[in-house]
């Protein structure tokens, strides 16, 4: 009601109570609408990895700091593998020598002066020697953790002289250049659920920005207890702004359509009927008509029409409590959304041209 009470002063002038009430009005239009979900959803990395260690041994090698942006391969811990490579370094002298013994069997086999057997056993040494070279190699790797993918390592846990131990968690890498949101939508949504869909999610750490992104999988079961689904989506993060684990608001925009609104000032209520006083020209002079109307979804400061107006009528938005139905009015304003009421009100004031 307070966007009415700049109108009032024209009721208070015995002169004006005599003239057509000053109203200002808004023209229906056809415009793009969606129906709105809303849900809280939690943020995850599109990979995230804790790097622990798989043996016991001493770090001899720390190659990346708290916070680093790594590459896919990057070598981040050594640990000792010295005993390893000693053995390595054998088994591979161990595997020459068995090559050239089975060159020689081979160039005596040749003149009958080698036995198949014999040549058959050495070849077997060498690739009894190549299988232990296989667990040598697979040993230092142990020893060696690298960047799994693409991404940013998190605050490190271990230095250089400790001593490492299976299961303890040395940093943490998440791949960041894209983020999943997953949230609970209730069940009686699930026919409006579909890959693509759109959705807009907000946090309280950027009460400015808005994140959007699109629906890419939903789970394969409701469940029992809440009667929800989760759903996840994607996000892009260019710059980084968003962290696994932060809280978000989702909102689901599903069936998009076009359609007429009505702004939410020009509604009356009587019981559970909604009614709109639209603008009726005759000649010179405004007339207002007292219309029902059929109000389907709601956002913020408008509502859908499904019925009783059509595009291009004019309905009264300010100064609908000072008028009754077949009322002259004069239009002192037209408002379209982008500017504020008092200043319409000073317009007016100045006189409207053409009205």
């Amino acid at each position: 009601m307070c966007a009415t009470a700049p109108l009032s002063s024209w009721a208070q002038n015995p002169t004006a109570q005599n003239k057509p009430t000053p109203v200002i009005v808004s023209t229906i239009a056809e415009t793009s609408f969606v129906d709105e979900v809303e849900a809280l959803g939690t943020l995850r990395a599109n990979e995230s990895v804790d790097l622990t260690s798989t043996v016991t041994e001493l770090v001899t090698q720390v190659n990346f700091e708290d916070g680093q942006r790594v590459k896919k391969g990057d070598l981040l811990i050594q640990m000792n593998a010295s005993e390893e490579l000693a053995e390595l370094a054998e088994e591979n002298s161990r595997l020459a020598e068995a090559k050239r013994q089975v060159n020689r069997l081979n160039s005596l086999a040749a003149t009958n002066a080698a036995t198949e057997s014999a040549l058959d056993a050495q070849r077997s040494e060498v690739e009894t020697a190549k299988a232990r070279i296989q667990a040598i190699q697979s040993r230092v790797a142990q020893r060696t953790i690298v960047a799994p993918f693409d991404g940013v390592v998190g605050l490190r846990n271990i230095s250089i002289g400790a001593l490492a131990q299976p299961g303890t968690r040395i940093t943490t890498i998440d791949d960041d250049t894209i983020m999943k949101l997953d949230f609970a939508v209730p069940a009686r949504f699930l026919s409006v659920l579909q890959p693509g869909v759109t959705i807009e999610a907000r946090a309280r750490s950027y009460p400015d920005k808005v994140f959007s992104g699109n629906i890419t999988s939903i789970d394969s079961r409701i469940d029992p207890v809440t009667r929800s689904i989760q759903v996840r989506a994607i996000i892009d993060n260019p710059d980084r702004l968003l962290k696994p684990g932060l809280l978000m608001r989702v909102t689901l925009q599903t069936n998009p359509r076009q359609t007429l609104v009505v702004p939410e000032e020009a509604l009356t209520a009587v019981g559970d009927k909604s009614f709109v006083y639209v603008v009726k020209q005759d000649q010179q002079t405004h007339t207002v008509e007292q219309r029902s109307i059929k109000i389907g979804a709601r956002r913020a400061g408008e509502a859908e029409v499904l019925s009783g107006l059509s595009a291009s009528e004019q309905v009264v938005v300010h100064g609908t409590v000072r008028i009754r139905p077949g009322a002259a009015v004069k239009i002192v304003a037209e408002e379209k959304g982008d500017q504020p009421l008092q200043d319409l009100i000073k317009t007016e004031a100045g006189g409207v041209p053409g009205v």
